[in-house]
């Protein structure tokens, strides 16, 4: 099992020292990928404590790929349907470019509390329908990635007449990730993505939907997914109704090996911390007192 680091984009304290200082603590604890969350413009209130501070998920990652040629680089997830579809196959498209094909993007169709944020980009329209807009993109995205240079028509994009060029390293295999929990989610996992990522997911949650996904995967005819889960990490604390690898090294050493032994391909922490040295210690603590054991 692979592990990669959320960095701190978000948050007081968030700017360029400190997801610097995030990837370079991933590279000592040998971990291999790191990833941003996607935020734009939330309103005041409980959210605006965690995210009314953010760097821009694209550019943060385009920084950090720059500088550190050997990390796999991922979304932790955007949200396309606060975005222009378009605009952002060419994002990514560039940004695979770049990176030399280390890029895997996480998908995700924000929650039901979303909406201000939504009304605050102009997309308030779009809520509603957001998970049908997030399926056309991801078929989008393959078509244009692809270098087809036929019509795409679907509900939300029409186009007749482009040229989409230079093509992502990885084309139309640019791995794309279903983030989410509901049945919706594991239904695009199994049926157009390549990967199932899940948050707030303990390894019960996981072997109750391996099940489901293979009988997707197989209805589809398509491969099992890449399976990657999204954890906080809180050392020392207790544990609280969103799950969260917490408590003493030993019982997070015991969640990590249940999560290998569950099948989960990629584990990806959140630490929490923007402090550049509070990081690496913390960093240094989880690789030290609960990878090592735990793997």
């Amino acid at each position: 099992m692979q592990i990669g680091l959320i960095l701190p984009t978000i948050g007081a304290g968030a700017s360029r020292e400190s997801i610097e200082a995030g990837a370079e603590a991933a590279i000592q604890c040998g971990w291999t990928s790191v990833w941003v969350t996607d935020h734009l413009l939330v309103p005041n209130g409980p959210e605006a404590s965690e995210y009314g501070t953010v760097l821009e998920a694209i550019v943060s990652l385009t920084h950090i790929a720059a500088l550190y040629p050997d990390l796999m680089i991922g979304t932790s997830v955007i949200v396309p349907p606060l975005r222009n579809s378009v605009i952002l196959a060419k994002e990514l498209a560039t940004l695979d470019v770049l990176s030399q094909g280390r890029l895997v993007v996480g998908v995700g169709v924000a929650d039901r509390g979303d909406l201000p944020e939504f009304q605050n980009v102009g997309a308030d329209d779009r809520f509603q329908r957001r998970g049908e807009l997030v399926d056309e993109t991801i078929r989008l995205w393959r078509h244009l990635w692809s270098g087809a240079v036929n019509p795409f028509h679907g509900d939300f994009h029409h186009l007749d007449d482009f040229v989409f060029l230079p093509l992502p390293p990885q084309g139309p295999n640019l791995p794309i990730w279903s983030g989410g929990r509901s049945a919706k989610a594991l239904q695009r996992a199994a049926a157009l993505a390549d990967g199932y990522h899940a948050a707030q997911t303990g390894p019960d949650d996981i072997v109750e939907r391996i099940p489901i996904l293979q009988r997707l995967t197989i209805e589809a005819g398509r491969p099992f997914p890449t399976l990657s889960v999204r954890s906080r990490v809180r050392f020392d604390q207790e544990p609280r109704s969103v799950y969260s690898l917490c408590g003493t090294s030993r019982k997070m050493a015991e969640q990590v090996r249940r999560f290998a032994e569950a099948g989960v391909d990629h584990l990806i922490v959140a630490l929490g911390e923007t402090d550049p040295d509070r990081i690496h210690a913390v960093a240094n603590r989880f690789q030290n007192e609960v990878v090592s054991i735990g793997q």
